[in-house]
């Protein structure tokens, strides 16, 4: 039996392509729609958006990182699993980082709808990332954490858009000190004296 046609990818993999090539704030979806051999029809039933595309190509990633999530893995340090799963991330993104270089410098932050959706991706991801490190990203400490790791991944991935090296020791370097000092400023604080002080403040305002 012939494998059925994944034809969602092979839209979001035309999107890429082009968008790799030629501006991504004037690409259509006609031009999608021809680059992926299918009608518009059918490429609207799937993605009714270029930002929409982006948002599937996203979760795609977000599933790869997932499949790399180990039931043993809660033995290990959370530091060091928020270090693989950060670099698996990378690892599924490197095929298609010179369509992402081209995309981002074209969109970022010249167009906002696809800047608040590439924000949107990133917040989800990261509080995945630290779901599957067993680290609640509920709650106002979820949030702080969830955003405090997305920045992080984004200065890290300023780095591994312009890391040419064949183990990505440069992005593994700015990840690794990153992390260190993010658990540094976790455990300062999280000390009880501190606790203490900001629930004080809190009381008083």
């Amino acid at each position: 039996m012939a494998k059925k046609p994944d034809i969602p990818w092979r839209i979001i993999k035309s999107a890429l392509k082009l968008g790799e090539k030629n501006s991504w704030r004037e690409l259509t979806l006609m031009d999608i729609a021809k680059q992926a051999k299918v009608s518009v029809a059918v490429l609207v039933e799937h993605y009714p958006s270029k930002t929409a595309i982006w948002d599937a190509f996203a979760r795609r990633i977000d599933a790869q990182v997932a499949k790399s999530v180990k039931s043993n893995a809660s033995k290990e340090p959370k530091r060091d699993q928020l270090f693989e799963f950060i670099m698996t991330r990378f690892d599924a993104l490197e095929p298609h980082k010179p369509a992402l270089k081209a995309i981002l410098a074209d969109s970022f932050p010249g167009d906002p709808v696809t800047s608040l959706t590439g924000a949107c991706s990133v917040l989800r991801a990261m509080a995945m990332t630290l779901e599957f490190a067993g680290i609640s990203s509920t709650g106002l400490k979820g949030c702080l954490k969830t955003k405090g790791l997305a920045a992080l991944y984004l200065r890290c991935l300023r780095v591994w858009l312009d890391d040419d090296s064949a183990d990505l020791s440069k992005t593994m370097a700015i990840l690794d000190r990153s992390l260190t000092r993010a658990e540094k400023l976790a455990q300062f604080l999280d000390q009880p004296s501190l606790r203490q002080r900001f629930s004080e403040t809190a009381r008083s305002t």
